[in-house]
């Protein structure tokens, strides 16, 4: 993403009550973005590089008070709420000191002191790969949940500009518009983290989208929702929001009678298949007294409709179908007999018999 896009992003983010996290190579703007949104905005900048702090230096020392142990202010704590707070090099910060960090993301507080009101606060990290010194790779979700992940990869024009700006000499400058290839080593940033959507991470997303104009949504949305839901998630999302996306529900998709739907799911994506299918293993799963019903009266038209679709996806999606049902008859309960029912039926379909009760 470039430059400017990101410094958007982020500050759209912060606005939110939220907080960036900038992921980019050594060198790439990421603190030059944070600087130029608190010029830009009227805010004290206080940058932390964790990696070089102890948990006293980031939280306090205790002192003794007239009945109890206290934690003094550190040094950094912001006199106002016009202050951006920027925690740098998260990726080599030892765990102790991510730890410390958590309760300043989560409640805007440490100990009993509590960020004054407005203070803004992003992050930034190094992608992780052999070229930086990281304690750890960090995938712990608790941790990576509480950020909009944003990846910087500036570009050759974007470099240019800024190197103009700080002086850098006219020999380099000229040779990076001619050879824009050794601006950077990689254009592409690998976070190694894989995020899923949660609750919380489609609150955090929803407070940022309510913000954003339509257009914006249209140009940013995807990197933005990504970067707190996941790419998945993110692109289905989208389609959805922009009408794109025209696959059918999973009551509309067993019980149709007619080739619609079917075509619809063909048109679809590798990742709309993909959720159509989580969505239809829902739908098993959460039986009630009147689906029953409503399944069993329509037991040969919902088997005619699973086969057809079989035959129109991916095998390891149809046997994913399959298993499930099995699963779900394995595990008992009330409504076993649905299941059996519906796995006797489609064992019988011969694009359906060498799935049942095989392996993968």
């Amino acid at each position: 993403m470039r430059v400017e896009d990101v410094k958007y992003l982020a500050k759209l983010i912060m606005e939110c009550g939220e907080v960036p996290l900038v992921w980019g190579h050594f060198g790439v703007g990421k603190t030059d973005v944070a600087r130029e949104i608190a010029q830009e905005t009227g805010r004290k900048l206080i940058i932390l590089v964790i990696s070089q702090m102890e948990p006293g230096d980031l939280i306090g020392l205790p002192a003794r008070g007239e009945d109890k142990t206290i934690f003094l202010e550190p040094d950094w704590w912001p006199e106002d709420g016009n202050t951006l707070i920027m925690i740098d090099e998260v990726n080599r910060a030892h765990k102790s000191i991510r730890n410390a960090i958590m309760q300043l993301l989560i409640d805007k507080r440490i100990h009993n002191h509590i960020l004054p009101e407005g203070t803004w606060v992003m992050a930034a990290a190094n992608p992780p790969d052999e070229e930086y010194d990281q304690v750890e790779l960090i995938t712990d979700p608790a941790f990576m949940s509480r950020f909009f992940h944003l990846e910087i990869t500036p570009s050759a024009d974007e470099w240019i500009k800024w190197a103009e700006k700080y002086e850098v000499p006219e020999e380099i400058r000229k040779f990076i518009n001619d050879y824009p290839e050794f601006l950077i080593r990689d254009t592409m940033v690998s976070m190694r983290i894989r995020l899923k959507p949660s609750p919380r991470s489609w609150y955090k997303l929803g407070r940022v989208l309510a913000k954003m104009k339509k257009e914006d949504i249209e140009k940013y949305g995807y990197a933005l929702a990504a970067g707190m839901v996941g790419a998945e998630a993110a692109r289905i999302f989208l389609d959805y929001t922009m009408g794109y996306l025209t696959l059918p529900k999973p009551e509309e998709f067993l019980f149709a009678e007619s080739d619609n739907v079917f075509l619809r799911l063909k048109k679809a994506g590798t990742d709309e298949v993909n959720s159509f299918i989580i969505r239809l293993c829902d739908y098993f799963e959460r039986m009630e007294d009147e689906k029953v019903k409503k399944i069993t009266d329509n037991l040969p038209t919902i088997v005619e409709n699973i086969a057809k679709l079989v035959n129109c996806i991916p095998k390891d999606s149809a046997f994913a179908i399959v298993r499930h049902l099995e699963n779900l008859s394995n595990a008992g309960g009330k409504y076993r007999f649905v299941y059996e029912n519906l796995l006797e039926e489609l064992s019988v379909r011969p694009e359906i018999s060498s799935l049942v009760g095989g392996e993968n």
